[in-house]
Order: structure tokens, then C-alpha cells, then sequence
């Protein structure tokens, strides 16, 4: 059975992974990991972390995968006894020297993306090394995949969805380059994310070859599709050539996200041992939504009557996204992207201050009006992310059809929720 690995930014999060059907989360530790901006979790927390996961027969891998320099090394060999005796089911590290550490304190390693594996005698050789899983190169497309699982003596790991980096698996100098912020040690800075403006300092007009830029689309190239300006405004041409004093301004650097929610059935063919979701720094109704979207899709291929459903994806959509593509696994991808493409945003519009579990309600305070309909999402770091519509609300004892800002209001609940939580409305977006 294929595992389904979710991220986990913070303990929201990874409550969130926990309830919607994640087989396994991966958690960034303090000092250690490729993500140092976003939230991670101390030594002091992991254990209650491995608690979780286990309490919920979900296994727990904590990453390790930055660059690391002598003082980083004997450092981490007083910190992975630790991370063992935490509970921890495995380590992801990209370094020959932590896999050497890790044998000797007897913890699994799973070679990180970073490493950029993508050949046979590559796998042969990591297993002799002690490695248990390899989470391959990103740029492999999907018939590499399937002919190194047919005789890998190692599990093999996949991004399945999430967001793509403009270098090689992920390791770029971008960041050092313009911000001294090395994103090799988990401090990138995503310049690329930026749109950017191209000029010839010669004043020649150039050209970014964008008709040969093909998605999902076969029909579709770059031009139109977030990498300029619309027409009113955009210094290219009608050919996609740039205007000698504006030049070309667009999300050059950026690619669109990673979606395979419709090629489930090819990847569970593969023999694929892990289906991984980016996003450990996504907040917790990221990885609520887009962890129980890939549990239904896989349990569907698994029951055997296997058949896309098109809400999967709109409920992709609702949350952060740049666009959707299908990466490397069967052409080159989007070479661009635009700004956040979610068709939802959130609102906060109050938190919770009781809960009464013999009726499944919970007493809101708002900030916010909020009314019948609506779809609100609740966010804790024990209750993680729960999205659901108000079917009904009381003032007391009072139906009522919309509450106002200051109000406190009584709601029906699918789950236990917790005072605290803070209450989200969810709410399309103005494009």
C-alpha cells in the first residue's frame, strides 16, 4: 500500500494531516531543515509530536537536510540520539556524514530531494550505505520512475503536489547571490517568486522563446499565461518579443505548482512507495485539504473503481496555489507562474470560547458578522483544521439567520473544537 506523506509547519497543521488520512508527516526540527523561516518544532515539543503521530499509528520523519558544515555535524551528534529516543520513525538528510551518524545511532534515513538521485546504480549504492527510502529527483520524468522502482532494494519517495523550485532539486544560490541568505542551509528568501523585469543593456529587443513553453496544454505557450502583462499594458509584442525600454516583466523565474490529483492511477502503477505533499510552510487548512483530496483519489484507485471526481481539483484550487502543472513526470513544465491562484482566500471572524461536546456546539465570539451558509474553517493546534458550512446558528436559545461583530453565537459542529481556535470564513477571491 502506497503511504500518503503530509508536512506539518506546527501542531495545527499537523492535526490537520492526522484527521484527513496521512499515513506519515514530515516536520521541520529548529536549525536543521531546508524551511528555517517558517515554524518548526523544537527538541522540546518532538516528543509530544511522535506522541501524536503514533497515538494515530502514523509514522513521524523529521528533516535534517541542510548543507551541513563541521560545527553543524557535532552538533547533530548530540541532537540525533535525541530525535531517536523522541520517538521519531526516521530522519530525511541529504549528507553522507549525517547518514554515518544516523547508522550509528540506529535511526532510518531517508535521502532527501536535495541529494538529486535519478539512476539505478545510484539506488544499489545508497542501500550498501545504510539508506531505507530515497526521495528521487524532481526533474525525473515518470517512465524513469517506473523502471527504477522495478528493481529498487529501496523504498522510493515522489512529490506529488506542492510547489516547484526553479533549480535542481531545490538547490539554488539565488538567494545568496542577491540577499546573502543561503537557501541551501533552509534560508531561502524565494526571489524567484518576484516578477521581474528583463532588459537588454544593449537595447537590442529580446526574445524568451516562449512559443516552445508547453504545459498541460499542448496548445498553450507562455505568452497570455502569467508571464506578461495583459495586452493593454504588457511590453511584448503579439509575438512575445520585448519593448526595448520597458522590457519583459513577468514571473520568469517562478514555476506553476505541482498537481497530479489526475494521474493518481499512473503513479500507484509505478511502484511508488511515498506520495509526498510540499508545503511545510502552509498553514493548516492548506494541509487539511489538500492531504484528504489525495486520500480520497488514492482510496478510490485502491477500492477499484477508480474515477476522477472534478470537485477534487476545485477544492485544490480554494486553497494557495500558483497555477497547476504536472512538473517533469510527462514533459517540461510551465516555466512560469503568476501570484497565488487560490479561488478562496480566508477572513478571520472570531474564536471560540466554549465548546459543549453533549450537543456538538461551540460558542463563538466575533470580530466579524458571519451567517447560515457560510463555510468557515476552524484552526487549533489540537483541533488542526476543520472546514465545514454553518447550518444553523443561536443567540440564546434563538435561531438566527446572521450574527454581527461583537456578538457571541452558538454553532453546530462536526468535530470537537477547543477555546482558542480561531474561526476563518472562507470566501472567494477578487481576481
Amino acid at each position: 500500500m502506497v503511504e500518503l506523506l503530509s508536512p506539518a509547519r506546527d501542531f495545527a497543521a499537523m492535526e490537520s494531516a492526522l484527521n484527513n488520512g496521512a499515513n506519515a508527516v514530515y516536520i521541520g526540527l529548529d536549525g536543521y531543515n531546508m524551511r528555517a523561516h517558517a515554524a518548526n518544532f523544537s527538541m522540546e515539543n518532538l516528543y509530544q509530536a511522535a506522541e501524536r503521530c503514533h497515538h494515530h499509528r502514523v509514522k513521524l520523519y523529521v528533516c535534517t537536510n541542510t548543507v551541513m558544515r563541521n560545527k553543524d555535524i557535532e552538533h547533530l551528534k548530540t541532537v540525533l540520539p535525541e530525535i531517536k529516543s523522541a520517538g521519531a520513525d526516521a530522519i530525511i538528510a541529504s549528507d553522507l556524514g549525517v547518514l554515518k551518524i544516523a547508522r550509528d545511532v540506529g535511526i532510518d534515513v531517508h535521502l532527501s530531494v536535495q541529494a538529486n538521485v535519478s539512476n539505478s546504480e545510484s539506488l544499489k549504492l545508497l542501500h550498501e550505505l545504510g539508506v531505507k527510502r530515497v526521495v528521487l529527483s524532481r526533474e525525473l520524468p515518470l517512465e524513469d520512475i517506473r523502471a527504477m522502482t522495478e528493481d529498487s532494494p529501496l523504498e522510493v519517495e515522489v512529490f506529488i503536489h506542492g510547489a516547484m523550485c526553479l533549480a535542481i532539486s531545490g538547490r539554488c544560490f539565488l538567494s545568496s547571490y542577491l540577499y546573502q541568505k543561503n537557501a541551501n542551509c533552509g534560508e531561502c528568501l524565494q526571489p524567484c517568486r518576484k516578477e521581474w523585469k528583463l532588459v537588454s543593456d544593449d537595447g537590442d529587443v529580446l526574445s524568451l522563446g516562449l512559443a516552445g513553453n508547453k504545459g498541460l496544454d499542448e496548445n498553450k505557450s507562455l505568452e497570455g499565461d502569467g508571464a506578461s502583462l495583459d495586452e493593454s499594458n504588457s511590453p511584448c509584442d503579439s509575438k512575445g518579443r520585448v519593448d526595448k525600454i520597458n522590457g519583459f516583466k513577468g514571473h520568469i523565474l517562478s514555476p506553476r505548482d505541482l498537481c497530479m490529483i489526475e494521474h493518481i492511477p499512473q503513479l500507484m502503477e509505478a511502484g511508488i512507495s511515498s506520495f509526498k505533499i510540499e508545503g511545510r510552510a502552509r498553514p493548516a487548512d492548506y494541509v487539511a485539504t489538500v492531504t484528504r483530496v489525495y486520500r480520497e483519489a488514492i482510496d478510490s484507485y485502491q477500492s477499484g473503481d477508480w474515477e476522477f471526481q472534478d470537485h477534487w481539483l476545485n477544492d485544490l484550487q480554494k486553497v494557495y496555489n500558483r497555477g497547476f502543472d504536472t512538473g517533469f513526470y510527462f514533459q517540461t513544465p510551465y516555466q512560469t507562474s503568476s501570484y497565488n491562484q487560490a479561488t478562496h482566500t480566508k477572513q478571520d471572524v472570531g474564536e471560540v470560547v466554549n465548546y459543549y461536546s453533549q450537543v456538538n456546539a461551540a460558542e463563538i465570539r466575533l470580530w466579524n458578522p458571519l451567517k447560515v451558509g457560510d463555510e468557515i474553517i476552524v484552526q487549533g493546534p489540537t483541533t488542526g483544521s476543520i472546514i465545514q458550512r454553518v447550518e444553523s446558528m443561536q443567540i440564546d436559545h434563538r435561531d438566527i439567520f446572521e450574527a454581527q461583530k461583537g456578538q457571541n453565537v452558538g454553532i453546530l459542529l462536526t468535530r470537537k473544537v477547543r477555546p482558542g481556535d480561531i474561526i476563518y470564513r472562507r470566501i472567494k477571491r477578487n481576481k
